[in-house]
């Protein structure tokens, strides 16, 4: 009979194929064409003569001067021009020594248009995931492998399968639940291994996970908030996906975006019951269940603040507009988006809560008396 740790190498293997077969399966959905190439560009001098200042922002024309560097077109020089709408969330503006992202159409060697996108940002993007990566594996070692896997697992599974499936029309709640099903044995088997501790945190998880799916339905009825709530909902409508339900995908985003702090409650239990049986392999079911409610207690009361703070970020601003105003909080309480983030927060803090019991009570009834393996 093959050994845990085996398997556990022949479980990150697997998890490691599946990552390559994801990041080649196609999407079904238009990807970039071949007649034009993405690229960098050094920007040599602008021209603000028609960009006017109204308040704090701008708007008009600005003229960008650039030199694409790499590629087919390097050391070519073309004029663009970037648009400013007067919204500070959507503009970019260009100095002299900047690097941006061009699109361009060439043909012969030579550039026949190009599109100016925005800043580039990749090669510090990739520096920092760089960086991520190193402190992760020196400081986690083989954990810290398999913590990347499963980062970079995660993020294929949302853009390849869960993001286009929603675009096809299927079940966005559903299709959720079954997502996070994959996401949170992948997760789990490989952060705390292919064994019982490792099925303790996974079924811990998705108790709570169908417990906060099952109270997003429920009190997003009775909340009664659509889906337009989502930033850029409307776009999707406007493109051609009307028949995408975005009151579903709202509330399948809510037990989907606090699964990983369900994740990080059930397997902090699991292991740590495991490490007390490991010290004590005669203790009783009832005791284990017990020690297991005590860190539950204890992690659940810190994970339910950080909840709160990671979703209250986002609308932080909102909120300052709100405190300059006077508005009374009746009144804030009782908007839609408002309401919103509350419903958020509190299912998913709901379901990490319920995390705890679960996991606890899986420990003491799967962990006891059985001889825990590394």
């Amino acid at each position: 009979m093959p050994s845990f740790r085996n398997i556990d190498k022949t479980f990150v293997f697997v998890i490691a194929v599946l990552c390559i077969i994801l990041y080649f399966l196609p999407t079904g959905f238009p990807t970039q064409d071949d007649d034009y190439i993405r690229s960098k560009a050094k920007v040599i001098a602008v021209d603000n003569q028609t960009v006017y200042q109204r308040g704090v922002v701008q708007t008009g024309v600005q003229g960008v001067s650039l030199e694409v560097v790499g590629g087919e077109f390097s050391g070519q020089k073309i004029e663009a021009t970037n648009t400013l709408l007067g919204k500070l969330e959507m503009d970019k503006v260009f100095q002299p020594g900047d690097t941006a992202l061009v699109v361009i159409k060439g043909e012969n060697g030579r550039i026949i248009a190009a599109n100016l996108i925005d800043h580039y940002r990749l090669d510090n993007e990739l520096l920092l995931f760089g960086l991520f990566i190193f402190v992760l594996f020196y400081f986690a070692r083989w954990t810290g492998v398999k913590a990347v896997l499963s980062f970079i697992f995660t993020i294929l599974v949302l853009w390849k399968v869960l993001w286009p499936l929603f675009l096809k029309g299927w079940d966005p709640i559903i299709l959720s639940l079954l997502v996070i099903c994959v996401v949170v044995g992948c997760v789990t088997f490989l952060v705390a291994g292919v064994n019982r501790t490792g099925l303790v945190s996974f079924l811990g998880t998705m108790c709570g996970a169908i417990a906060a799916c099952l109270l997003a339905i429920l009190f997003g009825q009775l909340f009664k908030i659509h889906g337009a709530v989502i930033p850029f909902a409307e776009t999707l409508l406007h493109v051609g996906f009307s028949h995408i339900d975005l009151t579903k995908i709202f509330l399948a985003g809510i037990f989907v975006a606090s699964s990983g702090a369900m994740m990080d409650v059930a397997v902090d239990i699991a292991v740590a019951v495991t490490e007390l049986i490991d010290k004590n392999p005669d203790i009783t079911r009832r005791s284990a269940i017990a020690s297991g409610m005590n860190v539950g207690r204890a992690v659940v009361g810190t994970m339910t603040t950080t909840l709160l703070l990671a979703y209250s970020g986002s609308f932080t601003a909102l909120m300052m507009v709100f405190m300059a105003q006077g508005t009374p909080v009746m009144n804030i309480l009782n908007l839609t988006y408002i309401a919103a983030e509350i419903l958020h927060t509190l299912v998913g803090s709901f379901g990490v809560v319920l995390v705890a019991p679960f996991t606890a009570w899986l420990a003491g009834w799967l962990l006891t008396n059985q001889k825990v393996h590394e």
